[in-house]
């Protein structure tokens, strides 16, 4: 069955929540939003692209950072309003330098940091 991104179920914004995961690792990378052009555009260039909700505009992962996000696998999950996109994560997937979003545990009621910038 071919695949057409207007398929999928968008919020009211038109956009619906993309996971980024490491292909290799399975460690979730980030969330972000992408709407159906975006879908498209990841699909057709292998390069993810996401949509900024503050810009208001396509943002290709890693276009200014160098920290690319190269598709390898885009699934869709059972009530088509998420997807996870599944990548190899160049360089940290996190505007604050950090490999993953995911860098802050509670613990015991406590925020702990797991892990610091990568440097470089």
């Amino acid at each position: 069955m071919a695949f057409d991104p207007e398929t999928l179920k968008f919020n009211a914004d038109g956009l619906l929540p993309a996971i980024a995961q490491d292909s290799e690792t399975s460690e979730v990378l980030m969330l972000a939003w992408m709407n159906a052009e975006a879908v498209r555009r990841t699909l057709d260039t292998g390069r993810v692209t996401y949509w900024s909700r503050s810009r208001q505009s396509f943002w290709v992962k890693g276009e200014t950072s160098g920290h690319v996000q190269e598709l390898v696998e885009l699934r869709v999950d059972c009530d088509r309003d998420c997807i996870l996109v599944r990548v190899h994560q160049y360089g940290p997937a996190c505007h604050t330098n950090r490999r993953t979003c995911f860098y802050t545990a509670i613990e015991e009621g406590q925020e702990v940091e797991l892990m610091t910038p990568m440097v470089g």
